[in-house]
């Protein structure tokens, strides 16, 4: 190689800082927003919901309308996907350039007397009622809500596919992170500042010293059965039984 740092056969030479730098790519939203403001108008509300998996806690959903002429934010992205902080500062951002945002939540009592599907359903439709102005036409993740009494568009991994169900989705959940932090202060043995409400091995080990909370849903588990499974679990794992809990939340 000559000393001007060019391959034998002509090439660049590839310096190696250069080889190593992570490529970031803007994170592309497909059509579905588009196509749902020139059928039904400009006003779409995204709707989401966090905690249908945990042992303990309530279920939150959050309604954006984001404005229709605005880029999306730089970084939103399905929940999932993003470091606590990342939701945090992101969550900020959304409220300030919503053109209305609000949240609903169903209680433990009320997971417990309806069932987690419906708990979930009857969370969003108190966000949508909160909500200021009328949209035009509502998305929301997953599958159809049968239930959900208020015309929707329900779309598949719709918090990785739309703009809007993205930011409802950071959102509620950092609202209901939000929530059992303030829990733990008063219930420190189950360490829901950590695991909000799921299911590690912190948590059943607060549950098998200091027993179920009026926080916990009774029906979701049976302690013994719990202890048993981690028991069987290779030292070092935990059983999470979550669909919407990032990595960062969980125990070190």
């Amino acid at each position: 190689m000559s000393g001007t740092g060019a391959a034998d056969d002509g090439a660049p030479a590839v310096v190696p800082s250069e080889r190593q730098r992570p490529v970031h790519r803007r994170k592309r939203w497909t059509s579905i927003e588009r196509d749902v403001r020139a059928q039904y108008g400009p006003l779409i509300a995204g709707v989401d919901e966090v905690g249908r998996g945990p042992l303990a806690g309530p279920v939150v959903a959050c309604a954006v309308i984001m404005p229709p002429d605005m880029r999306a934010i730089s970084g939103v992205d399905d929940s999932k996907k993003l470091t606590a902080d990342q939701r945090v500062r992101l969550a900020v951002k959304i409220r300030e350039r919503a053109l209305d945002w609000a949240l609903g939540a169903a209680s433990v009592h009320e997971i417990e007397r309806l069932n987690i599907y419906q708990a979930s359903v009857l969370a969003m439709r108190r966000a949508l009622g909160r909500l200021r102005l009328a949209p035009n036409h509502v998305l929301i993740d997953g599958k159809t809500m049968r239930t959900l009494p208020i015309p929707h568009t329900a779309v598949v991994h719709g918090d990785a596919r739309c703009f809007s169900i993205a930011c409802a989705s950071i959102v509620a959940k950092v609202t209901r992170d939000h929530l059992m932090a303030l829990l733990a202060l008063r219930y420190p043995a189950y360490t829901w500042e950590r695991n909000v409400g799921y299911t590690t091995r912190a948590h059943i080990a607060g549950l098998a010293s200091h027993g179920i909370t009026r926080h916990h849903r009774r029906s979701f588990f049976r302690v013994s059965q719990l202890v048993l499974d981690f028991d069987a679990l290779p030292e070092g794992e935990d059983l999470i039984i979550a669909e919407d809990i990032a990595p960062t939340a969980l125990p070190s």
